[in-house]
């Protein structure tokens, strides 16, 4: 399997909904607009800062605040342009946002999230009347036994979870030709940018709830693609963050040597306040031992002078797929330079040394992974095996297999697990062709603080007889190295967004986030979606 067809697995899932042929395009929320450093004319539209502003002068409560989302979820994704990117609503929403109200009003504040809406994808446990069914139907009606730990986090910080977000059916770790952005159990989600065309995935109800302005903030999980795709196809921001340094325990896994969730939010400014409330160290959780003392104050990093002085490496061998993208992307570069970086035009080595053995190395993760997740945190569920969700699907054929199958699940329950000698062999190519004889390598050969490339593919029609089909795509070195990688706005090819991606080694999302804010606040790219049902070729 081809590295390239591999991104399949971080971009897909699919049901059909009747779309619209014509161009038309409906009215967008009241005041939909981007925020990257203007006032919004919508507060539903503002940062947490804007948001916090206002709530700290008493003009705006968080009651009121949920309460308006919950309003535009029901205009904007249950009718209007029906966008589907809500799986489930959070019954205890306003209540939980009363409670932070009166901590507010005793002077007892939570941190910069206090107060804050968010969205997150529904395979991050919550233990609360909401279910985490990683869309499929075979954990319909069950909810977690506990939290997982980035729902925790986000409690701690005074966020309130005001639902779960629809995603590619087991974070599109089911079929190996799969729509993106379909499940069971929550159907497609669509475009905001145009309605017949796809989201990407898997986190894509995140992402297309963060464009729509669903909420002020929303997470995602990846694994390859699954945060920075979906996030680059909706015009938003997303991070996938360093392997470690957000824990991964309360997660329905795909494979814990790639996993991670991450932010998808409207601006770098958001994305980095969230980062910082979901990092840290989890005892559940090993690999975010090495988080300690990593989880910084990822606002710190926000300034205009980012890009000043980094020499960054313009990742050649990730240009090509798209004459239009690349077009986009080499105006961007130009601000880069204007913003003082010195780019240097690299090629990353041994990007095609890891295609097979990636998805070998996730295939073996996948059943254990799955099934530890499904003994700890969903204990009472039906199904307790990979060979039971097999079974599950094979029996509820006319629901869950009506568009494509399970070969990645079948493939799954074959390995042998994780005691496999070539099971180990293959992470340790993966990891070795992707690290220290890959992103490793450039960056030190050529003395570079970052890379940059398209983020991927603009949206493509969504298609239930052929699948999906992709442009390029950036996600794997960084997701096979478990290294951060962030996406920006760059800009819109016949209205459909083109994102910008800023990778780095371990443990650099601080200068990372700064490179992108600055960018970002140079270019100010994003301009909200107006639902159109489709592209108009002739614009």
């Amino acid at each position: 399997m081809k590295r390239r067809d591999f991104v399949r697995l971080g971009l897909s899932a699919g049901v059909s909904t009747s779309m619209a042929a014509g161009a038309a395009a409906v009215a967008p929320p009241a005041g939909a607009a981007g925020n990257h450093g203007a006032a919004s004319s919508s507060i539903l539209d503002a940062g947490v800062q804007e948001q916090q502003a206002q709530m700290a002068a008493g003009k705006l409560s968080s009651r009121s605040l949920v309460q308006q989302y919950l309003a535009r979820i029901a205009a904007v994704d249950k009718a209007g342009p029906r966008i589907n990117a809500v799986i489930e609503l959070n019954p205890e929403a306003v209540a939980i946002a009363e409670q932070l109200d009166r901590e507010r009003k005793a002077g007892k504040l939570r941190g910069p999230l206090h107060g804050i809406p968010v969205l997150i994808k529904d395979n991050i446990a919550t233990f609360d009347a909401m279910c985490t069914t990683a869309g499929s139907l075979a954990l319909a009606g069950v909810r977690a036994s506990k939290d997982a730990f980035v729902a925790q986090k986000l409690r701690e910080a005074g966020a309130v979870i005001i639902g779960k977000t629809n995603l590619s059916e087991w974070a599109n770790m089911r079929s190996t030709h799969s729509v993106s952005g379909w499940s069971g159990r929550g159907g497609q989600t669509r475009n905001p940018y145009a309605l017949d065309r796809n989201t990407s995935g898997s986190s894509s109800g995140s992402a297309a709830a963060m464009a729509a302005g669903l909420a002020t903030l929303a997470i995602g999980t990846e694994t390859d693609g699954s945060i920075v795709s979906p996030a680059s196809t909706c015009g938003i921001v997303g991070i996938k963050p360093t392997l470690g340094l957000v824990s991964r325990s309360g997660i329905i896994p795909i494979a814990h040597s790639q996993d991670t969730a991450g932010p998808m939010t409207r601006s770098v400014a958001d994305a980095a306040l969230l980062l910082g409330a979901i990092a840290g160290s989890d005892p559940r959780d090993a690999a975010t031992g090495d988080a300690q003392g990593k989880a910084a104050d990822f606002a710190a990093a926000l300034r205009l002078d980012g890009l000043k002085g980094k020499r960054i490496g313009v990742a050649r061998n990730f240009f090509g797929s798209s004459p239009a993208i690349d077009a986009v992307i080499e105006n961007e570069l130009a601000i880069l330079k204007a913003q003082g970086a010195i780019l240097v035009d690299v090629q990353v080595p041994n990007v095609d040394k890891y295609g097979d053995s990636e998805l070998d190395v996730l295939l073996a993760e996948f059943r254990p992974d799955l099934e530890a997740y499904l003994r700890d945190y969903a204990p009472h569920a039906p199904v307790k095996t990979m060979a039971d969700v097999i079974a599950f699907n094979e029996k509820n054929a006319g629901r869950e297999l009506q568009f494509f199958g399970q070969e990645h699940l079948v493939a799954a329950q074959k390995k042998p697990g994780l005691i496999d000698a070539a099971y180990r062999e293959a992470l340790a190519n993966n990891h070795r062709y992707s690290r220290e004889e890959g992103i490793d390598k450039i960056l030190k050969d050529e003395k570079l603080d970052a890379l940059v490339a398209p983020t991927g593919g603009t949206a493509w029609l969504t298609d239930y007889i052929n699948g999906d089909h992709y442009g390029g795509s950036f996600s794997s070195p960084a997701a096979v190295a478990g290294y951060p990688h962030v996406t920006v706005p760059a800009g819109y090819v016949q209205g459909l967004p083109v994102g910008i991606s800023f990778v780095g080694t371990a443990w650099t999302e601080a200068s990372l986030i700064g490179m992108a804010y600055a960018y970002e606040q140079a270019s100010l790219r994003r301009r909200p979606p107006v639902f159109p049902a489709t592209v108009n070729l002739k614009a």
